[in-house]
């Protein structure tokens, strides 16, 4: 077992049986349940949609070769420039390359699941240069010094009280501080960030081939002051992220928005081009679009799994999932948590060291239902641990029991060989730990239903 598995299942055990963080997150995704039932509600054919986004998906996919160019001739035509990173270190680099030719001493950071995934705000304090979210959730559990919890709601483990109380002693706001008095402190620090800040940078929802765009979809119009304000914009994507046309938009959109948060359409939707043209009055002196690769096309080379690259990132699957609900974002111990990020996970940072995430699932195939672009979740799951096995990952131990169980399976004098006795001796005694200390053993009978069988019929 890895360490971050050892660490996983410590968590795990503690998080599950938390009724304070229980109570918590069944409140909040009681909420969002609510709010997505009525916005499911309002769309015409949501299955005929959900179809042809995956289509869609997988013609990017097939041919993101030809694509990425695509995307990448067209927004340099407008004066932005690409950049190709490999893996984190190559795009914490060449971030670094940028910030220092511009002197840039601070930055301010709009929602991105990607830069979380480089630990950009962690490299950049070590390079003493500030950076500051400012999308509220994220801001939050920056003060924190925590981690995103949920892909799209980073603050959902935290009720109204645990913030007031984190800004109380922060920011000396009443200890009592309803969420609207929360909300303007922040606004009120946040906003001379935005205008002092050197650079902006902010992730991309979407990368459009045929304009050269990125579209950025958010609540709090943080990454429109974010990439406006500030001489400098920097986005980072994954190379997933692209689609072939402005026009799919049009279904891409809603379906995030819908899935994400129960909204029709997400407040503000923006689609930048590149810096500042001649004639404009707002936006950017230079634009930098990182594309991040980072085990990406490892897992577009597992044909099968492949699948795990069309996720729009709107959270729908860590929602429907009982063993997120149960655990929580954190025990994942990774950028992507619930069904989704364990399917990918394993392909990005290493089957071995996080094989056992695509293990912590009950297969139930509520991820799959409620997948926005049909990702198959719970089978991409099944062939990880497959891979996994065909690999030679699984321990000695492990190898040796299952050998064994087969055996029996397949033999029904083997398992009759011994009494219930005896087998309750062997799962009190190998299998006690493993099996948990808050689940009681099963009781073999002392006779098996086969024995008994033969023993009537004589």
């Amino acid at each position: 077992m890895s360490k971050f598995a050892e660490e996983f299942s410590k968590e795990s055990e503690v998080k599950a049986f938390d009724t304070d963080h229980r109570r918590v997150i069944n409140f909040n995704m009681g909420r969002y349940h609510t709010a997505v039932e009525r916005g499911l509600s309002k769309l015409a054919n949501l299955e005929a949609s959900k179809k042809k986004a995956h289509v869609i998906k997988w013609k990017v996919m097939e041919n993101l070769d030809k694509l990425l160019p695509e995307f990448e001739a067209n927004f340099q035509k407008r004066g932005g420039k690409v950049i190709w990173a490999n893996d984190a270190e190559e795009a914490q680099d060449e971030i670094l390359k940028i910030l220092r030719k511009a002197h840039a001493r601070t930055v301010i950071k709009s929602k991105s699941m990607t830069t979380e995934e480089i630990h950009l705000n962690e490299f950049l304090h070590e390079h003493q240069i500030e950076s500051v979210e400012s999308d509220l959730g994220e801001y939050i559990v920056q003060l924190l010094g925590q981690k995103p919890y949920h892909i799209v709601t980073p603050a959902m483990h935290l009720s109204k009280e645990d913030i007031a109380k984190l800004f109380h002693e922060k920011f000396d706001t009443p200890a009592d501080a309803t969420p609207e008095q929360l909300t303007l402190k922040a606004r009120e620090l946040l906003r001379e960030k935005y205008t002092t800040a050197d650079v902006g940078i902010t992730g991309a929802n979407f990368l459009i081939a045929d304009t050269g765009s990125i579209s950025v979809t958010e609540n709090e119009g943080n990454a429109r002051l974010s990439t406006t304000f500030p001489k400098i914009h920097i986005a980072i994507a994954g190379i997933e992220k692209l689609i072939p046309s402005i026009a799919d938009l049009d279904l891409f959109l809603p379906l995030l928005a819908t899935h994400g948060t129960g909204q029709n359409l997400t407040v503000y939707n923006t689609i930048l081009s590149g810096p500042r043209q001649e004639g404009e009055t707002d936006g950017p002196e230079e634009m930098y679009v990182i594309l991040l690769d980072n085990g990406r096309t490892n897992l577009l080379g597992h044909v099968e799994q492949r699948q795990g690259l069309y996720c729009i990132r709107c959270g729908a699957c860590l929602n429907a999932c009982p063993v997120y609900k149960n655990v929580g974002g954190h025990t994942y111990n990774t950028t992507y948590s619930g069904p989704i990020g364990s399917v990918i996970t394993p392909h990005f940072k290493g089957m071995e060291d996080f094989k056992h995430l695509s293990y912590a699932s009950s297969l139930c195939g509520k991820c799959t239902e409620v997948c926005p672009v049909k990702i198959d979740i719970h089978k991409m799951l099944l062939l990880n641990r497959k891979e996994a096995v065909a690999d030679g990952l699984p321990s000695k131990a492990e190898k040796l029991g299952w050998k064994g169980w087969q055996r029996a399976m397949l033999k029904r004098s083997w398992m009759d060989m011994f009494g219930g006795k005896f087998k309750n001796f062997i799962l009190k005694t190998f299998f006690k730990k493993s099996w948990g200390k808050y689940r009681e053993m099963p009781q073999v009978a002392d006779k098996s239903f086969s024995k008994q069988w033969k023993e009537r019929r004589n």
